[in-house]
């Protein structure tokens, strides 16, 4: 987020065709999908039955003042606790590597996207419709915080007490630096997400390192950031994302793709 996102219809499409189908739309299987134009209602999933299968499968519970939480024993929790797993003992090597030769005198760091990868936006989504647009996610963040992704706060604290620094790159636009500070130090991230850590989009006066500017496309805009972490002599050991636009363009030695099955952003 903000997100130049497909319509929540189409996005929801989408993901219930790969639960269907069990197949990743991305590069080549993301154009053909996105272009494609259905022939038959048959080859249109239900929307009912798609948002029925969202839920069932984070686990969906409803609380006392009516919010909607995902389990921590749903199906989404374990798909996720898997992907940290690995990705800790990774890091844990990694430091061991870092410790001896393999940094070539560079600091390790990781990079982690916000929505869905630090932030759960499980709620919001359910509470707007998968309908995102700028003033509600604005609004809904004025009032409320969002969980941490189950697990993601352990590990990028268990990163930052080795020794390996902590990044965020959002597309959340400059406007929502406040709100995403007070969440993530509010839901147990302890590395500090200061403006030296966080980034955040900035069209109105972008970055001189980003050539392309205002007109940065998602993948651009973050591989490009990357980029301008590691010019300040970091190593850029692990790269988190729910999107595969968070993790295309280079700049990370590894990077680890978080489940998300509500959207998809370009």
């Amino acid at each position: 987020m903000p997100r130049a996102r497909l319509s929540s219809r189409r996005a929801l499409a989408l993901a219930a065709a790969a639960v269907t189908l069990g197949v990743t739309f991305y590069g080549v299987g993301a154009a053909g999908a996105d272009n494609s134009v259905p022939r038959s209602d048959k080859e249109i999933p239900n929307l009912t039955n798609v948002v029925s299968e969202i839920k069932a499968y984070y686990g969906d519970t409803v609380d006392a003042s009516g919010e909607h939480q995902a389990s921590a024993g749903g199906n989404y929790a374990r798909q996720v606790a898997g992907i940290e797993a690995k990705a800790t003992a990774y890091l844990a090597h990694t430091v061991h590597g870092h410790a001896g030769s393999g940094g070539h005198g560079k600091k390790p760091a990781i990079v982690l996207d916000v929505d869905d990868t630090s932030l759960l936006t499980y709620n919001y989504e359910l509470e707007v419709g998968f309908n995102y647009t700028p003033a509600s996610n604005q609004a809904y963040l004025d009032t409320k915080n969002m969980p941490a992704v189950f697990g993601m706060d352990t590990l990028a604290n268990w990163a930052s007490a080795h020794g390996i620094t902590v990044f965020w790159i959002t597309g959340r636009g400059e406007s929502q630096r406040a709100d995403t500070v007070r969440n993530l130090s509010a839901v147990g991230y302890q590395a500090t997400p200061d403006t030296a850590h966080l980034y955040l989009k900035n069209t109105a006066t972008p970055p001189a390192y980003l050539a392309c500017g205002a007109t940065c496309t998602t993948i651009e805009y973050k591989s490009g950031t990357r980029a301008h972490i590691e010019s300040l002599g970091y190593d850029i050991v692990g790269n988190f994302g729910d999107q595969y636009s968070d993790l295309s363009g280079g700049y990370a030695d590894k990077s680890f793709k978080l489940p998300n099955p509500m959207y998809y952003l370009p």
